[in-house]
């Protein structure tokens, strides 16, 4: 098994590596050319700036057993179809059962916002500590799962 974040802005990379490590696992870290991200646990791939460029670099790279970190729903739909897993950074894990209702809720969400002609909504509340604790134990039962 190897692990993919989708890392551009991702809150919980230095987590994923921690629990990585205990595990003897491979990471790799996706980002544009906008982000800049060192490890010295973690391959890094820069991928070109462009719509999409990373999600669809990352989908290309996983296989079947392969765990993915991404808050992407359309992301987590495409590495579920190749037999890979895929995680929230809320600690959420996506399956087959849940990604369809997931992908709906977006899709409803975005002609909402269009119909209403608002552009500006406040983002996400604050990250914690407990958000940050949430996602570690998630993703290491995540991985003993797997």
């Amino acid at each position: 098994m190897r692990i993919f974040v989708d890392a551009d802005a991702c809150p919980v990379v230095a987590i994923v590596e921690k629990v990585a490590r205990k595990y003897n696992l491979p990471v790799t870290l996706l980002c544009d050319t906008n982000h800049v991200l060192h490890s010295d646990y973690s391959q890094i791939k820069i991928i070109s700036a462009g719509a999409d460029a990373v999600d669809f670099a990352l989908v290309n790279l996983c296989q079947k057993g392969d765990l993915v970190v991404t808050q992407d729903y359309g992301v987590a739909a495409m590495v579920l179809g190749k037999g890979a897993f895929a995680i929230h950074q809320s600690g959420k894990w996506y399956t087959d059962d849940n990604i369809d209702g997931m992908l709906m809720q977006r899709h409803v969400s975005q002609k909402l916002r269009k119909a209403s002609r608002k552009n500006h909504f406040k983002g996400p509340k604050k990250r914690t500590e407990e958000d940050d604790v949430r996602f570690e134990q998630s993703f290491e039962h995540l991985i003993q799962t797997i």
